[in-house]
């Protein structure tokens, strides 16, 4: 009975247009057809539609890419666990807590954010005059229905589209947290960093994925080179200059080096990151598609490889010794900087983008330390320096984009980041201070900020 019902709303459907086409568009709009089409539609049960669309030929590829896409979003929460041991692992043991608490905070906030405003402002939230640049959010649930929830939507539905969307959102406050570490108020940056997932994040991601003003001019950015690391990287530059260094990082015009407390946790979250970006990038194909998604997978293995092998050799030249935190920054510049043409720079220029980052890495990395801008796990040179340079990589080593509007699109949302977080990390240091007291920050923030210590035992024992 039910399958009857489907295929009659599909006969009426063909019957209406053939009619339309008969009879000559004057005596039949075709507005008036689809309308009259949808209306038999919506009268069929969402439980009728979607299970004769699940008998359809259609359905099986439909389902191996929804799966995909789930999976996909799974593994791109396990990135947001790698970005929390990077970050611990490259700070100081007496902020692990502090580091932990803002990570498990970030992704928390930003799935509910993302469902209250973000998704439906970037897929897309226009108003009427707003030219594809301010986009206006809303709550993202939507009745069941046959066209959100089937291949009418999409290779996925509505749901999965949200989950795998909002895995992305909160990485741009994470970016941030990684620069600001171990000197910043717990309250100041939970306020920004849900003003800035909030609002800033999909108004610039509305700008290209949500068919805004970059996306008319042919801007490309497969995953988000620019549009999710380097505004995430943009705004940790503002934020840190706002900031200031670390309490003895930058004494008498030297630069004293403060060391993280746990290298092996480190590694564990840079291959953590390495793991999800699989998903990052490979989900963002947006289908199982055997061809794009093999290829993804292999540009994005061999721009790490390649990210990793410049990082090795450029600081093994320059600093004299194979540094370990260099190497695996370069891995994650690699990635950076593949994402925005995981899907159209071919394997062996995947393998010059890595090279490029790696070696592009240690020199942003250097740079910013000589103009005193403390950046403790080098997250504004792996996430905006070189999604600058994996945006403008696919202008060079791909045709899927011009040089020109690749650099504006990058340089559009840097900047946007950039004021954005001038702006209200400004106002939240001249009404309620971002940085933390000095006997605080010499202390360590998990004594101050949250009464309890990483280590207890180790630290018991070492008095």
């Amino acid at each position: 009975m039910k399958i009857k019902k489907y295929l009659l709303a599909l006969l009426l459907g063909s019957s209406a247009f053939l009619m339309a086409g008969t009879l000559g568009a004057q005596e039949l709009p075709v507005e008036e057809v689809a309308e009259a089409v949808e209306a038999v539609a919506d009268a069929i049960p969402f439980e009728d539609g979607y299970a004769a669309f699940m008998e359809s030929p259609g359905a099986a590829f439909f389902t191996i890419s929804n799966l995909w896409l789930l999976i996909s979003a799974a593994l791109v929460f396990i990135m947001h666990l790698g970005f929390a041991t990077v970050e611990s692992g490259l700070g100081q043991a007496k902020n692990t807590v502090n580091i932990l608490f803002k990570n498990v905070f970030i992704i928390s906030m930003g799935i509910i954010s993302y469902a209250l405003w973000g998704f439906n402002a970037m897929y897309p939230g226009f108003a009427e005059g707003s030219a594809g640049v301010f986009a206006m959010g809303s709550w993202f649930d939507v009745e069941a229905s046959v066209a959100m929830m089937t291949a009418e939507y999409a290779d996925y539905t509505w749901y999965t589209d949200f989950i795998f969307q909002a895995m992305f959102a909160a990485t741009a406050a994470t970016i941030v947290s990684g620069a600001v570490a171990e000197r910043i108020k717990l309250s100041s940056f939970m306020i920004f960093a849900t003003l800035l997932v909030t609002f800033a994040y999909p108004i610039t991601g509305s700008w290209q994925w949500g068919g805004g003003w970059l996306s008319a001019r042919g801007f490309y950015d497969f995953a988000g080179s620019s549009l999710v690391h380097g505004f995430g990287g943009f705004a940790a530059l503002a934020c840190a200059l706002i900031l200031g260094p670390r309490a003895g990082k930058y004494v008498d015009g030297r630069i004293k080096p403060i060391l993280g407390h746990s290298m092996p946790l480190a590694t564990i979250g840079v291959f953590l990151l390495f793991l999800g970006w699989f998903g990052f990038n490979g989900g963002s194909v947006l289908n199982a598609d055997p061809y794009l998604v093999s290829l993804v997978f292999v540009t994005t293995a061999l721009a790490a490889a390649g990210g990793a092998l410049g990082a090795i050799f450029t600081s093994w030249i320059f600093l004299k010794k194979p540094d370990l935190s260099m190497a695996l920054n370069g891995i994650l510049a690699g990635l950076v900087g593949i994402t925005a043409g995981a899907d159209s720079i071919m394997p062996f220029w995947a393998i010059i983008t890595g090279l490029i980052a790696g070696i592009l890495v240690v020199f942003s990395i250097i740079f910013f330390d000589k103009i005193k801008v403390d950046d403790p796990v080098g997250a504004i040179s792996v996430h905006g320096v070189c999604g600058i340079f994996g945006t403008l990589a696919v202008a060079l080593f791909s045709d899927a984009a011009g040089f020109g509007i690749q650099l504006i699109g990058t340089l559009s949302i840097g900047a946007f980041a950039f004021i954005f977080s001038m702006i209200v990390f400004g106002l939240l240091k001249v009404t309620i201070g971002v940085r933390v007291s000095p006997e605080e920050e010499a202390e360590g923030l998990d004594i101050g900020e949250h009464g309890q210590e990483a280590y207890p035992d180790f630290a018991n024992s070492s008095r």
